[in-house]
């Protein structure tokens, strides 16, 4: 009866180590593959966030976006949109300044310091001239 209880005890123990490791380690999500969740303008997308942060968080966070917007601010790695919307690029940026284009990513969150909302993974999806 006690050999049972060590068997039991030790199969527990591997499933969870198991199921632990895979939940860590698991594989990174490639955004510019995925389907976009929402596809908004970029005064829209601020505003959402000015009149309701929370809920905009709750909506938006670790959802694929495609935003729309005007370049404001811009270096080899990152874009601002807008004033407000910071995009982290995957590959350097080659794009001129005051160019309204499409950008998808993955919202990381809102900085309420510096009353930006936060993208990572971004990728050009359209320049509109």
């Amino acid at each position: 009866m006690k050999r049972n209880k060590i068997y039991i005890i030790l199969l527990v123990v591997i499933l969870a180590a198991y199921f632990g490791y895979n939940y860590i380690y698991q594989e990174h999500r490639d955004i510019s593959a995925e389907t976009a969740d929402y596809t908004i303008n970029a005064s829209d997308f601020i505003a959402e966030f000015i009149n309701d942060s929370e809920t905009a968080q709750t909506k938006y966070l670790n959802k694929t976006i495609v935003i729309h917007g005007d370049i404001t601010a811009q270096t080899d790695n990152s874009i601002t949109l807008n004033t407000s919307i910071f995009c982290s690029l995957l590959e350097p940026n080659t794009i001129s300044q005051d160019t309204i284009v499409s950008m998808k990513g993955r919202c990381i969150g809102y900085d309420d310091l510096l009353e930006e909302i936060k993208l990572d993974q971004c990728t050009l999806t359209k320049i509109n001239q």
